[in-house]
């Protein structure tokens, strides 16, 4: 009767897995707002001019860069390159 091996497993494969590189998830795709109207909190760097003519009506200036930041995409043609449809 044959004495079956001491080790049942090969020593290399077993050290392969042991080291095998741990794959990492893959970071979670954020995905845009799907409420309308809902402001995203972002970080920008402006002019110091363009801050203060912003500032100087008090209160709200953040709407008003917001409206003139919504201006200027609105008059922006298309991707395309054609504004006629």
């Amino acid at each position: 009767m044959a004495n079956p091996p001491r080790r049942p497993t090969n020593p290399m494969t077993a050290a392969e897995a042991a080291f095998k590189p741990i794959k990492k998830p893959a970071a979670p795709v954020r995905e845009p707002s799907a409420a309308p109207g809902v402001r995203e909190l972002v970080s920008i760097r402006i002019d110091r001019a363009v801050l203060d003519h912003f500032q100087e009506d008090g209160p709200g200036w953040q709407d008003r860069i917001n409206d003139a930041l919504r201006q200027a995409i609105e008059g922006k043609p298309t991707a395309s390159g054609s504004d006629d449809e």
